[in-house]
């Protein structure tokens, strides 16, 4: 079979030619080292010009459009485009993240600056408001975010001489901002009489408030505060694009190609004509400069590097060079030495030297080059053009051979043959045109088979045959050098390929994945010798593959660097590199290839780190490699937790249906019942699809989950405290170092994780807003102040928190499959690990994100499926379980040696002071020494071993064992079969909790007479518990089929169950050995019911719609119900066994005649005067009251009323338990409502005498059991109960002043535009300058002057500056009348000991002077204030807060002011 795991050799970055000058400015700096960082692509190079070597970062998955380096010139920060573009900060010395800063910008990041200590790092987006926000980068947290602009940002800098002041530049404005506590404010720049108003493109700031900024029509603007104080005319003969200060001077850079220096109060010092100079041409054009000490670095618009030496100023050198703006495609390698030659639709042709990586030839042509080819003697170098011609060079001093020019369409690939003899043409007319080389080019055939464009070619080794690829994926094959097509299969057997470019054809099979266009991958190049090929493809990757690679989806290795897409891809002459070449990004990157033996050697450097690791994850399809998945791992995978609906839906629900809730609120409507429920005791643990969720806590409790309840288990006394925060399945557990605390992740759209006190049982802290649809790891630090967690939507996103504070630390996406554990290195919390399904990572924290490294494997084999994993003794040893059975052993990121530990899956793991314990599939819990050499006891999970006292049964020998942990002398074990044991360390197994198995239970039966009841399950199992205080599992049985009803004779002794196949048994309720079976139907029994009194007759109810009627004495069936329209839901007989009432499907309540099945029909009224002997219906009159408003989206699945008639108990789809009172008429009756189930409750019952409701939940396995409490009855501790959801418009009582308040909307008038900006300068202190409109004369009688609506759109307006201009009158506000109290309260303050008054109205705070009646105002507020308060604490008097409406409902702006009013 062939081979289809990636190849073990790789490809390392080893050059990269060019520089990202178009579109780019001010990207170019000395480091610390004198090294030079700037970035070109994806990738951020620092150069060292003495050693002439370059590093990488390669952190960034797209291009990088922006840079910043750090005051103390070691870190570097870059922004990068993109849907989720994101910041890395990283240090230019080890190329190593530092942090990343993500989840704010779309689009891109335009700029980034650091402040003068480099503490807070300040970035531009690309969206539309060009946000602004300032980071506190090495925490990753955003301190502040604000709208920029509403055209594009050019440039952005801190004030270096005022803290807490930036500067911003782009179209037509410059706004200068200030931060105060979280929000920034700016103020727009006043250009006045003093310049015109224009672009302006970069900027520095100065001392004194001295701003220096470079126009677009080559003047500089000097600013002093927000004011334009002078220009600088003709400082640049064009748009000045760079601006760097240091501490000589400032330097500038404009698009006229010269380079100016100015001193430090921006008096000229000299100017550098790069034009003028040798290596300069016309139209160069600088984007950036830097200048330190007597070097000057400046780089242009086409992808140069220049230094100049001050002193030497006319002699500029040449640092780098590169492609101009414009695609680059053609890509040839020289036949015997390292060149590689490329050209680009900048009209140049490149020849680059690969081992002295220089530029050594350049050569510019007529049209854009598209393709090259060297023929084989190396002479000659082939370029064909976009329109249609092909061009002959020599490579040797560039001179034109010949010019051809055949087709009118783009030459698309040409090549010579091996013997030399011929070249072909390939274009996008759909031909190939074969030249003789020695009949100087002469046209001497043509291949023609093709309809579409022709993307690549191949020749045979002996000249005689050409293969062609063209767009429509075809691959044609013709004879050479006539061009005539090849079709017989057995002629094309033998041929051996001299080249193979082709991306179709059986070899190159695997380089597809599964679901893929023809034409993502642009080009590939195998390399027969080393069994490898190399593809490039439209998502900036290059990939390695084995060679033949002939199976679809076959694993490869890539590499990042490229932004968008590669466009060709080459193995130099003696397969030492690889060359690739990016089409948008136009670089060129030199890979050195780096066989198997050599990476052995290698082992010991870390490999470069990047965000996305080369051994892709992508290429996971069912890979020949990969061991089948172990049967229990393969079922948990498939397991999905999303619901169609949640429980934070409900109220989006219920505000869908307000007309009903309109009328039903009309209406008097039945009160909830006085008596209610109290969760007493949970059978079930939740092992089937959780691990290491099972813990000693410091009292010795044992604390685990199951359903939607965090249990706290007392095992001396057999109690259970509950937890009952969560509203839905919780998925994971873990405990706090000091085991007070437990952090629990639940299922939900928005998943929440809690934090709570297993003493107290109370929330500590709620987590949400990171995790879709839940979360399945959690973990806590060793010093308990962190938590990690990891999430179950499709990136399973990875969270790191501060937990007390709420706060999120960092992000990333973890693993495109299922995460199953989350580690937190104890010695070192910014490190963790996790492992899941074919992974093992390492990560570390970078500010708001995590680096992840994958686990190298090295020699030692394939990555597995990993279960579980934990730290070792010292901070780089970790620990991890295999799906195989192995434990690997781990050093930093490297695989030092596996042990062979279990049969199957190593489940779960737990380290010890001195050594580890583990537990696997295979039911063994095994004791280690501290280096897994010598395992030194195991302990098999057997029947056998069960300790004398202990209750309960074992279901099976050897269960699954999903959770183990130590502590008070024992080990405890949580098993897959739900059940929880507690192992002596000297042997006996006590059995303490247990519960049904994976699948839904829905049968539940209570006992006539006793506190017994049974339950019956999709598990295959009937079981039978006691209520009483001993809460144990009494009785098991295994079934054939998994069951759906169980129901009791009224005399206690008989049990009968119904299966999911159509049959059912009737078993002895004490040994649970059957009596008698029958199977009459195919589909699943759904209801079964002993008629009362002697239980002469049992009716059978299935899902293929009919009741049958069985006579239990002569096990005959006496009658069949028939009738119904769809399947049977619940049933129930009248006292006298003579009458049964029936539910189905489609919401029917029929009845039938017993024995025979005749249906009745019975008015309503009759229905409720008749004697039932149970009542579990959910229709008719009597419980109409019991189905919600939303009764279409969920069903009440199941009731039971006691034997008084009081209370009736339903369950419903949405997991809530509800008590309502009998019977229970009129629409959407009141309730009392208990959460503990997740899901769907299948099904309730009360015991014989009403003690307690029992309760089961379906797919969450549990069987809860409720203590019934009399009205009056109340405990002091708090009620487990939210007390029914009676919506207080309901129940009336609301005062017509609160009604009319509370219905107040905010929003309406929520301005769709502000209509007092918050940008501009307040009248008082604006400069006397007319508006806009004035300047231009625009009389605007056309709008009300306080209209809330859209502006209309301004006609395009040109910038008349040399109209008259006419003065503004200031006013100033002198006096307010009014008080903001219809719909605000304590609001009123006294300050300074009564002297004065603060209040406010409209957007005004108001300070009122008691004594003298005057008034001073706040005015930063530009919408109604809504709410103020005055900070009380001696150390802040006279502070006042102030909220106001905006444009955002849920945001209000908070103002702290302090009174002496600013």
């Amino acid at each position: 079979m062939a081979d289809r795991s990636a190849p073990s050799c790789h490809l390392r970055l080893e050059w990269v030619y060019g520089y990202r000058g178009h579109q780019c400015r001010n990207n170019l700096y000395y480091t610390a080292a004198k090294e030079i960082v700037y970035f070109v692509a994806g990738v951020g190079v620092v150069y060292s010009p003495r050693e002439h070597r370059q590093k990488f970062y390669l952190g960034h998955q797209d291009d990088i459009i922006s840079l910043a380096l750090h005051p103390e010139r070691v870190l570097v920060a870059t922004g990068q485009v993109g849907k989720e573009p994101y910041i890395c900060v990283w240090d230019s010395y080890t190329v190593q993240t530092v942090s990343v800063l993500k989840d704010v910008h779309t689009h891109g990041i335009a700029c980034l600056a650091f402040d003068l200590d480099g503490q807070r790092l300040v970035s531009v987006g690309l969206d539309s408001k060009n946000t602004v926000c300032v980071w506190d980068w090495r925490k990753g947290k955003l301190l502040s975010m604000a709208p920029g602009h509403t055209d594009r940002i050019f440039d952005i800098s801190w004030d270096l001489y005022q803290p807490n002041k930036l500067v911003s530049c782009g179209v037509k404005h410059i706004k200068f901002w200030s931060l105060c506590g979280n929000s920034l404010t700016p103020k727009r720049g006043v250009f006045g009489k003093t310049g015109d108003l224009q672009t302006i493109l970069c900027l520095a700031c100065a001392r004194d408030e001295v701003t220096y900024s470079g126009a677009l029509n080559g003047d500089i603007y000097v600013w002093k505060g927000i004011n334009l104080v002078r220009t600088i005319q003709g400082a640049h003969a064009a748009g000045i694009f760079s601006m760097n200060a240091c501490e000589e001077g400032f330097a500038t850079g404009g698009r006229d190609g010269c380079v100016r220096l100015w001193d430090l109060n921006f008096k000229p010092i000299t100017v550098i004509d790069l034009r003028e100079t040798d290596q300069g041409y016309k139209g160069l054009s600088v984007r950036s400069v830097c200048w330190r000490g007597d070097h000057i670095l400046v780089g242009t618009q086409d992808s140069e590097i220049f230094e100049i030496v001050v002193h030497e100023r006319n002699k500029p050198f040449l640092l780098m060079q590169g492609h101009c703006e414009g695609e680059l495609w053609a890509l040839a390698v020289h036949p015997t030495k390292p060149l590689a030659m490329t050209g680009s639709d900048d009209r140049s042709v490149r020849i680059w030297s690969l081992i002295d990586h220089a530029l050594i030839a350049r050569c510019n042509m007529e049209e854009p080059i598209r393709c090259a080819a060297v023929s084989t003697d190396g002479i000659h170098l082939a370029l064909g053009m976009k329109d249609g011609s092909f061009t002959v060079l020599r490579v040797r001093d560039m001179t034109e051979v010949v010019h051809i020019k055949d087709r009118k369409e783009a030459i698309h690939e040409l090549k010579y043959s091996p013997d030399g003899n011929f070249l072909a043409v390939g274009s996008n007319d759909s031909s190939v045109d074969i030249y003789g080389v020695v009949q100087r080019y002469k046209k001497v055939g043509e291949c023609i088979g093709s309809l579409s464009f022709i993307t690549h070619m191949d020749w045979s080794s002996d000249s005689k045959y050409l293969q062609t690829n063209d767009g429509n994926g075809r691959r044609l094959f013709y004879r050479m050098p006539g061009g005539k097509e090849v079709t017989n299969k057995e002629e094309l057997k033998g041929i051996q390929w001299a080249s193979w470019t082709c991306v179709s054809g059986l070899e190159v099979n695997g380089i597809w994945p599964k679901y893929s266009d023809i034409n993502d991958i642009n080009s590939v190049d195998a390399n027969f010798i080393g069994q490898v090929m190399v593809t490039a493809d439209d998502y900036g990757i290059v990939k390695l593959f084995r060679y033949p690679c002939l199976r679809k989806g076959a694993k490869f290795k890539k590499y990042l660097g490229h932004s968008a897409h590669v466009t060709n891809v080459r193995w130099s002459h003696d397969h030492q590199w690889v060359v690739s070449i990016g089409g948008a990004d136009h670089s060129v990157f030199q890979w050195k290839f780096v066989p198997d033996r050599k990476l052995k050697d290698n082992l010991h450097i870390a490999p470069q780190e990047s965000l996305v690791d080369s051994n892709s994850d992508e290429s996971d399809s069912d890979q020949s490699d990969v061991p089948e998945l172990d049967s229990e791992i393969e079922q948990e995978t498939q397991i999905t937790y999303r619901r169609q609906v949640y429980k934070e839906d409900l109220p989006q629900l219920k505000e869908q249906c307000k007309e009903k809730r309109k009328s039903a609120a009309s209406k008097r409507r039945e009160r909830a019942p006085g008596n209610s429920i109290r969760l007493h005791f949970v059978h079930g643990y939740r092992g089937y699809d959780c691990r290491s969720n099972l813990f000693y806590t410091q009292t010795g409790e044992i604390v685990y989950h199951v359903a939607a309840v965090g249990v706290v288990y007392n095992r001396q006394q057999n109690t259970q405290r509950f937890y009952l925060g969560h509203d839905d399945d919780i998925l994971c557990l873990a405990i706090h170092p000091l085991k007070d605390y437990v952090a629990t992740g639940q299922v939900g759209r928005d998943s929440s994780i809690h934090i709570w006190d297993t003493e107290t049982i109370k929330p500590l802290s709620v987590l949400k807003g990171y995790h879709q649809y839940g979360v399945c790891a959690v973990d806590f630090s060793a010093d308990g102040k962190r938590l990690a967690s990891v999430g179950i939507d499709d990136n399973h996103t990875i969270v790191l928190w501060d937990w007390k504070k709420g706060e999120k630390l960092s992000a990333v996406r973890g693993s495109k499959d299922k995460i199953f554990v989350v580690k937190i290195n104890p010695y070192m919390p910014d490190k963790l690990i996790t492992v899941g399904i074919k992974h093992m990572k390492f990560w570390r924290r970078a500010g708001g994100g995590l680096i992840g490294r994958k686990g190298c494997i090295g020699a030692l084999g394939r990555t597995d499926t990993m279960m579980c994993a934990v730290y070792g003794w010292t901070e780089e040893m970790a620990f991890s379980g295999t799906s195989t059975g192995d434990v690997c052993i781990w050093r930093d990121v490297f695989l030092i040696k596996t042990v062979k530990a279990h049969d199957g899956p190593v489940f779960s793991m737990h380290a010890l002071e001195k050594g580890f314990v583990t537990g696997g599939k295979d039911g063994v819990v095994a004791l280690w020494d501290d280096t897994f050499e010598r395992c030194l006891k195991t302990y098999a999970i057997k029947r056998a071993a069960l300790a004398p006292g202990s209750k309960g049964l074992l279901l099976e020998d050897n269960p699954s064992i999903r959770a183990i942990s130590l502590g008070h002398g024992h080990i405890l074990v949580g098993t897959k079969n739900g059940e929880i044991l507690e192992v002596d360390k000297s042997g006996p197994i006590t059995l303490l909790v247990q519960g049904h198995m994976e699948g839904e239970v829905w049968g539940l039966a209570t006992h006539p007479h006793l506190p017994i009841c049974a339950t019956v399950s999709d598990d295959k199992t009937l079981r039978i518990w006691d209520l009483s205080p001993s809460h144990c599992m009494l009785a098991v049985r295994k079934l054939k089929k998994g069951g759906r009803c169980c129901c009791f004779s009224p005399d206690g002794k008989a049990l009968a169950v119904g299966l999911n196949d159509g049959s059912f048994l009737i078993v002895n309720a004490d040994t649970l050995e059957d009596l008698v079976s029958f199977q009459h139907r195919k589909d699943v029994i759904s209801e079964i019911r002993f008629s009362p009194g002697a239980g002469k007759y049992l009716a059978v109810a299935s899902c293929d719609n009919f009741v049958d009627i069985y006579n239990v004495m002569s096990s005959k069936r006496v009658g069949i119900c028939k009738g119904a329209s769809s399947y049977i839901t619940h049933m129930d007989w009248d006292i006298r066994g003579k009458l049964l009432q029936v539910n189905t499907g489609a919401k029917e309540q029929l009845f039938f005649e017993a024995p025979r099945g005749k249906k009745q029909t019975i008015p309503s009224l009759e229905v409720e005067k008749i004697g039932w002997a149970s009542w579990t219906s959910v229709l008719g009159s009597c419980c109409e009251g019991i189905w919600p408003i939303i009764g279409e989206v969920t069903d009440v699945t199941a009731s039971c009323l006691t034997s008084d008639s009081k209370v009736l108990a339903t369950g419903d789809d949405f997991g809530f338990v509800k008590l309502f009172r009998y019977p229970a008429k009129g629409k959407f009756g009141k309730f009392k409502r208990y959460v503990a189930h997740s899901t769907h409750v299948t099904n309730v019952r009360w015991t014989y005498d009403d003690s307690l409701l029992v309760t089961v939940g379906g797919a969450d396995t549990s069987l809860m059991l409720w203590t019934y409490e009399m009205e009056g009855h109340r405990d002091s501790r708090q009620c487990d109960s939210e007390e029914s959801d009676l919506d207080s418009e309901e129940d009336g009582g609301y005062d017509s002043d609160v009604t009319r308040e509370n219905e107040i909307n905010y929003t309406i008038k929520a301005l769709s535009t502000n209509i007092r900006p918050m940008f501009g300068i307040k009248p008082h202190l604006q400069q006397k300058e007319p508006t806009l409109d004035e300047r231009q004369g625009v009389v605007r009688g056309s709008r009300p002057p306080v209209s809330r609506a859209l502006p209309q759109p301004e006609k395009l307006q040109t910038n008349n500056v040399g109209k008259k201009k006419r003065p503004i009158e200031d006013l100033i506000l002198e006096l307010v009348f009014g008080y903001r109290g219809k719909d605000c309260r304590n609001n009123v303050h006294y300050l300074n000991d009564g002297a004065d008054v603060i209040y406010h109205t409209a957007s005004v705070g108001i300070l009122y002077n008691v004594a003298t009646g005057s008034q001073s105002f706040y005015q930063e507020h530009n919408d109604d204030i809504l709410c103020l308060t005055v900070n009380q604490h001696p150390k802040f008097t006279n502070i006042v807060a102030t909220g106001q409406e905006t444009q955002q409902i849920c945001q209000l702006q908070l103002l702290l002011f302090t009174c002496g009013m600013q």
